[in-house]
């Protein structure tokens, strides 16, 4: 048998969760290295680093890299702070990642291109699980190959939203017209403000980051009335998309659907809905969304500029030569399917997993964080934390730890019992971002929910 252990853990993405692996692996003593793709750590968190996450410090960071942080001096933000994604990269992901234990051992500007099985492919069988793994990189411009006993994806699944159309499918119509799409919230009161001046304004989604969206463009109608905001969504009634309002444990996130019912109540958002977008069409200077509501088709004309958050889903064009244990109509890890499967359930009661769970027929590879919840909108970046201490101790031979449960999450007021969504299909939440899960989550509460 090869001997592999000398080769490194090899961690894809450099976001809160990829960042968690390294700390976790320094602190046991692995060898590992950390390729991210973007010039800095936590790059994707740039792009919404305006947005105020609603759950508190404490439950944004990780464990191990807390204890690590400690040991260099690094002051810990109060536990009951609210941090904007800026705030969150600059005082906890870049001081994590200039450590020691961890800067020499991030790749940045490094895109994993594919992974496979050295000398293996797809196909073979034969001691398979004996053979490192290679991932193919392209580090500025030149591909490298780097060899690992284990791969720990965590690249999250920013950058692959959903489309507008219902039927989920990408068009041609809709790609031609992306000059005037935004996908993600955009940053309304800081440079994009111009952008939506004097505008009409559709938001599509139906979750906490078209909340947030919605609030940042009534902020701008209040100074300028030639802004006029359309809020489309799939659900049968506008109230579906409050969640708990005041009986929500995070009080931020349930201030965030109290703020919206009372713009819809006052008449400074037009909500369309349900309404299942089928096209999209330009005329002159203005856009038309036609589509189908429950008494037929209707087309809704003038609109200048569209914001999309529809959530969105993960890619593994790079991952095709993995053997991979995917569930087919969520995305995510086959296991985790029947739980969060907003098909189903109404609220994130996920029980709590770790490195059991999540693995794949591929043995020692692993995904994790948003990506492992494929397209379902129920991720937590405290949960995260936990299936990355599961699956780190598992790696380092400690299976007893990796088998034990060291997560707590706060309650939320918006679940009921065998409650489904009345949407259909596809999730309509949002907020794809690897670290701005915790601002539009369900969290997992330990009540009945959905039991």
């Amino acid at each position: 048998m090869k001997n592999i252990e000398v080769k490194p853990v090899a961690i894809i993405g450099a976001g809160p969760i990829g960042l968690a692996a390294a700390a976790n692996l320094a602190e046991r003593g692995q060898s590992f290295i950390l390729l991210e793709a973007g010039s800095q750590v936590g790059h994707n968190i740039s792009d919404w680093g305006h947005v105020r996450l609603f759950s508190p410090w404490h439950y944004n960071v990780d464990k191990a890299a807390v204890r690590l942080l400690t040991k260099y001096g690094w002051s810990a933000p109060s536990p009951d702070d609210l941090p904007t994604g800026q705030v969150f990269l600059e005082q906890y992901l870049q001081p994590l990642a200039n450590l020691p234990e961890i800067k020499s051992q991030i790749i940045l500007n490094a895109k994993v291109i594919a992974i496979s099985r050295k000398d293996t492919d797809k196909m073979k069988s034969k001691q398979r699980e004996n053979n490192l793994f290679v991932i193919y990189t392209e580090v500025e411009g030149t591909m490298q190959r780097f060899e690992a006993k284990a791969v720990i994806d965590a690249s999250g699944t920013w950058g692959h939203s959903n489309p507008l159309y219902a039927s989920g499918i990408w068009t041609n119509e809709e790609q031609s017209l992306s000059e005037h799409i935004y996908y993600g919230i955009p940053n309304i009161q800081g440079k994009d403000k111009e952008r939506y001046r004097g505008k009409s304004i559709a938001v599509v989604g139906g979750g906490h980051s078209a909340l947030n969206t919605l609030l940042d463009l009534a902020q701008l109608k209040d100074t300028d009335s030639g802004v006029k905001i359309m809020w489309i969504m799939r659900k049968i009634s506008v109230e579906d998309a409050y969640g708990g309002e005041e009986n929500d444990q995070l009080e931020a996130r349930g201030e965030l659907g109290s703020r919206i019912h009372q713009l819809v109540n006052s008449e400074k958002i037009q909500v369309v809905t349900p309404f299942r977008i089928q096209k999209l069409s330009r005329s002159g200077e203005k856009m038309t969304i036609s589509g189908e509501n429950n008494e037929g088709s209707q087309d809704l004309h003038g609109i200048d500029e569209i914001i999309v958050n529809t959530g969105s889903r993960p890619d593994f064009t790079f991952l095709r030569e993995l053997r991979l244990s995917i569930d087919q109509a969520t995305e995510s890890i086959e296991t985790l399917a029947p739980l969060i499967d907003p098909n189903v359930h109404s609220c994130g009661t996920v029980r709590p997993h770790g490195e059991r769970e999540l693995r794949h027929t591929e043995k020692d590879f692993y995904i994790v964080g948003m990506k492992s919840y494929g397209r379902a909108p129920t991720f937590l970046m405290a949960t995260g934390y936990e299936q990355i201490r599961s699956v780190v101790a598992y790696l380092a031979g400690d299976y007893e730890t990796a088998l034990k449960v060291e997560l707590e999450l706060p309650e939320t007021g918006v679940c009921s019992i065998g409650a489904a969504p009345r949407t259909g299909g596809q999730s309509e939440d949002d907020c794809s971002k690897e670290g701005c899960q915790s601002i539009k989550v369900i969290t997992p509460p330990k009540s009945t929910c959905c039991s």
